[in-house]
């Protein structure tokens, strides 16, 4: 198979969709690369360290998009590079689709076969490609709303970690998953009082028995984040519903609601976000101020620690995107459910239910969606 790697276009997305490593096992199996020429320069990941694993270097995006069977991306498609993507063309990257009708549209248009990152499953229930960029973005938060918290971003002048004889900054985790554990590690690694709240018992009980007297755990209700939120100077929103949008959990009324200058980092914002203040930023300009609270609402975040996510993010696609292109895209489909969870849109249909219900469109089962994929 003909394998794709274009350079990233978001703004300031500088990981790419495979490393050098990566290629070197494709091309071992028989398998052509091709490469946008400095995809990945920004981090260290140059056009002779694609050459040397067997890569061909191109010179555009548009060589690349036009001599590929699969695309391999990090980030969604930006509108021109879904103008050059074509019917029956397997698109590999994160997709995000339930809030954005726009991208969902165009990649229906073009009869793309798209599969995203964020929905493929594992065995036990996971999201393993999804978990990666989780505990980086997870860790990244902490990070961000500790700066957020400094005066010159619009924050109250607070120290996560306090010092002796000061109370440390309050943390409040919306959601316990892979984001809320590795902001938690965090936190609790600077200092601060943290507070996580979930509906799962399994995953309180996991927090508590990992972090024990250094996070405190409490059930989700209304009542619960309403009160967290209103005493915390950092609330992190770190909620998921796979491939769905993020349920709004901190309404307008609560966000003014919360001390002046307090933080919101809304790590859901790539699935809507789960503050009805949050509205999506970029890393050019991250942080604005909504009811006297400062928001940080990137929708790339790892990106900008774009080494250390490009590799863990191949780590756990490359063996999918070996499948993809030993087996063939629909072989691959049918003799992985796992995979075929992923698969979002098929040649004009769209094939994730929770997107379908977000966006109000019709929905066509996935493996029913496969016959319209040539053997």
């Amino acid at each position: 198979m003909r394998i794709g790697v274009p350079k990233e276009v978001k703004n300031h997305e500088y990981r790419v969709g495979m490393t050098p490593p990566g290629v070197l096992e494709l091309t071992r199996l028989g398998h052509e690369v091709l490469v946008e020429s400095n995809a990945g320069h920004a981090i260290g990941l140059d056009d002779p360290d694609y050459k040397a694993a067997g890569a061909r270097i191109l010179p555009d995006a548009a060589s690349v998009f036009a001599e590929a069977e699969m695309v391999v991306k990090v980030k969604e498609p930006q509108p021109a590079e879904i103008a050059m993507l074509r019917d029956g063309q397997v698109l590999f990257t994160y997709l995000h689709l339930a809030p954005d009708n726009a991208q969902t549209d165009g990649l229906l248009k073009q009869g793309v076969v798209g599969i995203a990152y964020e929905t493929v499953t594992d065995s036990g229930g996971g999201l393993p490609l999804l978990a990666p960029m989780s505990e980086v973005a997870g860790r990244m938060s902490v990070q961000a709303g500790a700066s957020g918290l400094e005066i010159e971003r619009g924050g109250r002048g607070v120290l996560l970690g306090g010092v002796p004889g000061v109370h440390p900054g309050k943390v409040v985790i919306i959601g316990g998953g892979s984001v809320g554990a590795n902001a938690a590690f965090v936190a609790t690694g600077m200092g601060a009082q943290v507070t996580v709240i979930d509906k799962s018992q399994r995953v309180m009980a996991a927090l508590d028995s990992r972090f024990q007297s250094l996070v405190t755990t409490l059930y989700s209700t209304t009542a619960t984040v309403e009160d967290e939120c209103a005493s915390a100077d950092l609330v992190i929103g770190a909620v998921l519903v796979p491939g769905a949008e993020a349920p709004r959990l901190v309404n307008r009324d609560l966000v003014r609601a919360m001390k002046r200058g307090s933080v919101i980092v809304d790590v859901a914002i790539d699935q809507g976000g789960c503050a009805e203040t949050s509205r999506p930023t970029t890393h050019a300009d991250p942080y604005y101020v909504e009811e006297g609270v400062v928001h940080y609402c990137v929708t790339n975040m790892p990106g900008a620690v774009a080494r250390t996510s490009t590799f863990a993010l191949n780590n756990a696609t490359l063996p999918f995107i070996v499948k993809l292109a030993g087996l063939g895209v629909k072989k691959a489909l049918e003799a992985d459910p796992h995979l075929l969870a992923g698969l979002n849109v098929c040649r004009g249909a769209l094939t994730h239910a929770a997107v379908a219900e977000a966006q109000g469109k019709a929905f066509t089962d996935a493996a029913k969606a496969l016959s319209a994929l040539p053997a």
